[in-house]
């Protein structure tokens, strides 16, 4: 593997509710162990079809707030097509529209160039699979 590429696959928990889990931390993590101060861009990239990548506010309510959100414009309930699982889980499906399964993200000097109140959030509502995986990439 080229030295300016590095990859890193990680194991989530989020749980049998739906849930907004703070990456920022371990991305910054990554960063420290890969980038050794390049500059270049780090993706995200969840490889699940009812689970997403959202840049938000988090610790001020935003992330109740998105999940809420989600709640009001994907109902848990009997409308969706996909019909598999627990009551409502086609929506679950539909989520990857709203919040894509991958991000990037500036890296400049080996850190994120995020905005001073953005964090980088894993968004599932799907109650019927409580282990998810995230692969961090970075391209110098």
């Amino acid at each position: 593997m080229s030295p300016h590429f590095s990859t890193r696959i990680l194991d989530v928990t989020t749980g049998r509710k739906e849930t907004v889990t703070d990456l920022t931390h371990i991305c910054e993590q990554f960063l420290a162990e890969t980038a050794d101060g390049r500059d270049g861009l780090l993706n995200l990239f969840v490889p699940h079809a009812t689970a997403g990548i959202a840049i938000i506010e988090t610790g001020a309510g935003s992330d109740d707030d998105l999940i809420t959100a989600l709640h009001h414009l994907l109902p848990a309930d009997d409308r969706w097509q996909h019909r598999h699982g627990t009551p409502g889980h086609g929506r679950d499906h539909v989520l990857p529209a709203l919040v894509p399964p991958h991000a990037t993200i500036p890296v400049v000097g080996g850190r994120l160039e995020l905005g001073t109140w953005q964090s980088i959030c894993l968004v599932d509502t799907n109650k019927d699979n409580p282990e998810r995986q995230v692969r961090l990439s970075f391209l110098g």
